[in-house]
């Protein structure tokens, strides 16, 4: 019941998105400058915040949490751009559900339900399972939604985004076993809590600015979703729990990819002038699902 009511405060929170945008107080251009601002600046701060806190993960779990991590999104490799082929024909359409079909929404909505499930210091393993995300939402994840899916396209920028910077720095932070200054922490995480609602209410927007029968989403969004909240996730499990993974590490990394489209679809389809309608309808329809989907698939732990 817990998990359920976290996913209803989130999705009232798209609903004020939603609402802010018929009132006029957002719009594209507002929307566009936010998601700036959330990229760059606020999810940065969000992510170093995750290790800002008087206790630390275990360091003995740092490679094996990675390992895992890194080997999740090496696999979800196939999903993005492989089984979109069969779900769409429109070359641009793949590049959207693939993105979709790789990441969630971890940083915004699956740190709280992570929180809620095992408790607060899942939060750090979670942030350590989440940290080759951040690899990988700023490589291939662009590549997707750009429509490049040349390696030789990639931007070796990307690498040292504001996003990926923070991830080093918070690798780093865990490793040494350094224990932030409340004076620096405070700030960094007051700020990098700004992301969730922002996020959100980006979303909500967006989908003020669609019809509504794009809204109520085609039959490829369903299907999409489908793969997205069930089959993405349970694969996922039954593969490391046949590689013999620890119960705990498999559980988190499960909910973690379990969770709706990720918020940086939306947000990098207005950075790079790439239509969100599709996207935006992936998200909107995956985040409704996930609040019937998650907790059944966190019955498979009980």
């Amino acid at each position: 019941m817990e998990n359920l009511q976290v996913m209803v405060v989130l999705f009232i929170i798209v609903v004020l998105g939603y609402a802010l945008c018929k009132l006029g107080y957002m719009g594209e251009d507002f929307d566009r400058k936010l998601s700036s601002i959330v990229v760059d600046v606020t999810c940065p701060l969000l992510i170093l915040s995750s290790v800002m806190g008087e206790s630390l993960p275990d360091r003995t779990l740092i490679l094996p949490l990675l390992g895992v991590g890194f080997l999740t999104y090496v696999l979800l490799l196939v999903f993005g751009f492989f089984v979109p082929r069969l779900i769409a024909a429109d070359r641009d359409d793949q590049g959207m559900i693939g993105f979709a079909l790789m990441f969630a929404n971890v940083g915004f909505i699956g740190y709280p339900i992570v929180s809620s499930i095992f408790g607060a210091k899942a939060v750090f393993y979670a942030a350590l399972l989440n940290m080759p995300n951040t690899f990988f939402i700023f490589t291939a994840g662009v590549m997707l939604v750009k429509g490049e899916y040349s390696v030789r396209k990639l931007n070796l920028k990307l690498l040292f985004s504001p996003a990926m910077i923070a991830a080093f720095v918070a690798a780093l932070l865990v490793a040494l076993d350094v224990h932030t200054p409340e004076i620096v922490a405070r700030p960094v995480t007051m700020v990098g809590n700004i992301t969730v609602p922002a996020a959100l209410m980006i979303i909500g927007s967006s989908m003020a600015r669609l019809p509504l029968h794009d809204i109520i989403g085609s039959p490829k969004v369903y299907v999409a979703s489908v793969v997205r909240l069930g089959v993405v996730p349970l694969s996922l499990y039954f593969f490391f729990k046949e590689c013999g993974v620890s119960d705990i590490v498999n559980e988190i990394n499960t909910v973690v990819i379990a969770m709706p489209v990720a918020s940086f679809g939306t947000m990098f389809c207005m950075k790079y002038g790439r239509n969100p309608a599709l996207m935006t309808e992936m998200t909107f329809i995956t985040t409704v699902g996930s609040i019937f989907t998650i907790p059944l698939i966190t019955m498979l732990f009980c």
